[in-house]
């Protein structure tokens, strides 16, 4: 505190002033032209969607053909792995994971017969010990019905491959 020197102003009593308010100035500007935006472009969106319709419509009440709507695509094959034992053991570690090869079975009573064309390699396995002639295992990348007939086809007759 000063005492009576002359280097101190003397007190005032404070003057009233209206309270502030914080947040209320440029923003609010800012904020209702975003909702004008918002506003403007949900209604764009709400015109082109009627246009949209209505001019496949009026295209149809002038006499227009009627737009050609194509199918969806089929849906994708649904591609499974499918381990098959081929009797020869030594056609198989020719092969490497990523080749294409078909799979014929081949029965005494019948004529050979493509099981599977085109099927991709997807593993071979490490041949196994003391199976003797019992072929080799490959396992293919097949659609799940070609899987099907591999599996029967193997329970009855000699499987081979050939590159394609």
């Amino acid at each position: 505190m000063c005492a009576a020197s002359s280097s101190c102003p003397p007190s005032r009593p404070v003057p009233s002033f209206p309270p502030l308010r914080v947040g209320r100035g440029p923003g609010r500007l800012r904020r209702a032209l975003r909702r004008r935006r918002r506003a403007a472009s949900a209604a764009l969106a709400v015109v082109a969607a009627a246009l949209a319709v209505g001019g496949a419509e009026a295209q149809a009440s002038r006499g227009a053909p009627a737009p050609v709507v194509k199918p969806p695509p089929p849906a994708a094959v649904r591609m499974v792995s499918a381990p098959v034992r081929i009797a020869d053991a030594a056609t198989v570690r020719l092969l490497r994971p990523g080749d294409r090869v078909d799979v014929v079975a081949a029965e005494r009573a019948q004529a050979p017969r493509v099981l599977a064309a085109g099927a991709r390699v997807a593993e071979v396995p490490d041949p196994e010990k003391g199976v003797g002639d019992g072929g080799a295992l490959v396992v293919l990348s097949v659609p799940r019905d070609t899987a099907r007939a591999l599996v029967g086809a193997g329970a009855t007759a000699r499987l081979a491959v050939t590159l394609c």
